[in-house]
């Protein structure tokens, strides 16, 4: 029994080696697989299409109609004729300061010009018969024209013991109360008209020739997310600030119903805008130790396992200009519309590598 047992095993161990012999034989006979240690690189499109760049600057929302009214006089107040957010016309009485010293004084001088009228009257009787000196004629009427003068800049200043609005606009806040003392400093209230609005930005002098009276601008307000709107800019500063270099640029908001004076603004100003022109990715763009820009361009090599090999050429660019990640170029003989170029992973590699694209 022990015997058939033993030799049952010796059977089945032999069967196991020859078996693994032979599937080591199959494994040898297959062919073994390249691998690829070319570095890999993530590549982009040289293009031929049209390029805009922006001009993307701060502005405000501004109105010329937007005062705070005091008192051309002092006095006390004795009535406001308006309420916060009433809407008045040009010229509707706002506030009266007291002026009951100013009418007195006036009663005054109109007594004295009468009784200076008559006395005047007289010498020029006196004058008529011959009788009366010409010294009291001219001393009798230079009198009456100093009293009329003198009511003149009283009545004058009676008026402006009346305060009126210079525009239509909304009352937006009063300061002063009835009661209050008024002077020439104190503010009464806050008129404001915001019909007719204008966005000011201030903008580099590096960009004065590409800005003109008719550019065409877009302007968004980070408080109205969903609001964008085109203008054009209807004025064009004279003048550089001569502390931070910019110039100021003016764009009118004709009718406006939304936007309030002092609002933030973003301006977008488009100083470039080409047809056709030669772009590529901005990450593609590197330097080399003289300071010069180049891009390597991808040229298909072969396959290995699937995976296209590239052999990589270093072509010097002149960039124009860059914006949103793409950078417009000057054409150049050796790339064309459709070239791959290496965006991602150009660190490590050099003119006339092996690549592969992920």
């Amino acid at each position: 029994m022990k015997t058939t047992i033993i030799g049952l095993f010796i059977a089945l161990s032999g069967a196991i080696v020859l078996t693994s012999c032979g599937a080591e034989a199959k494994t040898e006979n297959l062919p073994k697989e390249e691998v690829n240690l070319n570095p890999k690189v993530t590549l982009g499109k040289v293009e031929m299409k049209a390029f805009q760049h922006e001009i993307r600057v701060q502005g405000n929302v501004e109105t010329d109609q937007d005062i705070t009214l005091s008192a051309e006089m002092g006095g006390l107040i004795t009535k406001i004729s308006v309420k916060e957010g009433q809407t008045v016309r040009k010229g509707a009485v706002i506030a009266v300061v007291d002026a009951s010293i100013l009418s007195s004084n006036l009663q005054e001088l109109n007594t004295q010009l009468e009784y200076a009228q008559y006395m005047l009257d007289k010498q020029s009787e006196l004058q008529k018969r011959g009788v009366g000196s010409e010294f009291e004629f001219e001393t009798a009427k230079n009198q009456v024209n100093s009293l009329k003068a003198s009511m003149r800049s009283l009545n004058t200043q009676r008026g402006k013991a009346i305060i009126r609005a210079p525009f239509t606009g909304v009352v937006d806040q009063i300061f002063a109360r009835r009661g209050q003392m008024a002077g020439p400093s104190s503010p009464i209230i806050r008129l404001v008209n915001n019909t007719n609005v204008d966005i000011v930005s201030t903008i580099s002098e590096k960009h004065f020739a590409n800005v003109k009276v008719g550019t065409q601008i877009r302007v968004t307000f980070p408080n109205y997310s969903d609001t964008s709107i085109i203008l054009k800019v209807s004025n064009v500063g004279n003048y550089i600030e001569p502390t931070n270099r910019t110039f100021r640029v003016m764009a009118n908001i004709p009718n406006n119903t939304t936007f309030l004076p002092n609002m933030l603004a973003e301006v977008s100003i488009t100083d470039m805008d080409v047809a056709n022109g030669m772009v590529i990715p901005s990450k593609s763009i590197l330097k080399d130790q003289n300071n010069m820009d180049f891009i390597f361009v991808a040229r298909e090599k072969g396959t290995t396992n699937g995976t296209m090999n590239y052999i990589v050429e270093k072509i010097n660019v002149k960039i124009i200009q860059r914006f949103k990640g793409d950078a417009l170029i000057e054409t150049n003989s050796k790339l064309k519309a459709g070239d791959n170029v290496v965006v991602d992973g150009a660190r490590g590699i050099t003119d006339k590598d092996t690549v592969r694209a992920e």
